[in-house]
């Protein structure tokens, strides 16, 4: 266990007294340090690993800096979107042979807001797969990196419509989650397992035709999901716990009083067994794995997810999302384009 400093009580801590007369004072609340330098720390080293696996994965150079743009353009519409909603702590973060995601904070979460959001990634690729299209409609016009703008456009058409797929965690499948289902209901927790249920079928689809050992790495989003699932059994017990305390969670965590954090702490301790060996308070010392019982704590204070989308407005939503599905009809695309989408590495 690395040593930490001992936290130092500041002067407006609150006070308490035990039985025996004693004064227990409360020392600061844990603080994660300023996030933003190891956000893009972390992004950077992700996009370099995305590189790396990448470079081993893909026939040819250009396919790889072509797709790495596509997912790029894909991800920074997500980002600006949240970053005109003022979302904290954004960051890109890239995932090898998977892609990307951006992270990023808000208590109040708006539907309107997280519609515009999980499209804003996925649409401009497909409007800009389909200008190419247009511009190059006989597929020998135009060329980038020996590519033709055709090719080009189908890509970004291609993976951006796999993110509008209704299967959870895509963008599909949580913009069907937030804006058309109760994110708390039985409906959507059975929503994902059906989720689940498909990418464990698509990965083994892949592995039976194909033999390729990358089907195993499509696992990861499964089962992931159903860690978190569990793990949201698991924060519903310390929750009942937290509010059995009479600790009132639906604030900021700047407004979480010191007293408040170490009750939280020492119920996430005795709960959750991935801290059996983090010793309750007191003594108040900070652990080596403090940041991971912030993020519970954190988790634990309530998000508001504003209902602000009126059936009209779902209708609106409903049609933009199959109108982008529906691209590849509605365009008359030649899919066989993607023949001989293939290089050999010099």
């Amino acid at each position: 266990m690395e040593n930490f400093e001992e936290p130092q009580p500041e002067k407006n801590s609150e006070e308490n007294v035990t039985s025996s007369g004693e004064e227990i004072v409360y020392p600061p609340k844990y603080q994660k340090p300023d996030p933003r330098q190891n956000i893009w720390l972390r992004s950077i080293s992700s996009l370099a690993l995305y590189l790396l696996a990448g470079y081993y994965i893909f026939p040819d150079d250009k396919i790889l800096i072509l797709i790495t743009a596509v997912v790029m353009i894909h991800e920074m519409g997500h980002f600006i979107a949240m970053k005109f909603f003022r979302y904290n702590d954004l960051g890109i973060f890239f995932i090898p042979l998977l892609g990307a995601y951006v992270s990023g904070t808000k208590r109040e979460v708006s539907q309107k807001q997280s519609a515009i959001i999980l499209l804003a990634g996925p649409l401009p690729g497909v409007i800009i797969g389909s200008i190419l299209l247009m511009l190059d409609k006989d597929g020998h016009s135009y060329f980038l990196f020996d590519i033709s703008f055709s090719r080009i456009g189908l890509l970004f058409i291609f993976l951006n419509l796999i993110n509008l797929l209704p299967i959870y965690p895509l963008d599909g499948g949580q913009l069907l989650n937030r804006v058309f289902l109760e994110e708390e209901s039985i409906i959507s927790k059975i929503f994902i397992l059906l989720s689940v249920a498909a990418m464990v079928l698509f990965a083994w689809n892949i592995y039976s035709t194909s033999k390729s050992p990358f089907a195993f790495i499509l696992l990861l989003f499964p089962l992931s999901m159903l860690f978190r699932l569990f793990g949201d059994k698991k924060i519903s017990q310390v929750e009942k716990r937290v509010e059995g305390e009479g600790i009132d969670t639906d604030k900021e965590y700047a407004d979480l009083s010191d007293k408040d954090y170490w009750k939280i702490r020492n119920i996430i301790i005795q709960e959750h067994p991935g801290f059996k060996d983090v010793p309750t308070a007191p003594p108040y010392e900070y652990h080596e794995k403090e940041e991971k019982i912030l993020a519970i704590v954190q988790g634990l204070l309530h998000r508001h997810l504003i209902q602000d989308v009126s059936i009209a407005g779902k209708i609106f939503i409903f049609l933009i999302w199959v109108a982008a599905l529906a691209s590849p009809w509605l365009l008359n695309m030649d899919m066989s384009y993607f023949n001989g989408f293939g290089f050999n590495r010099n």
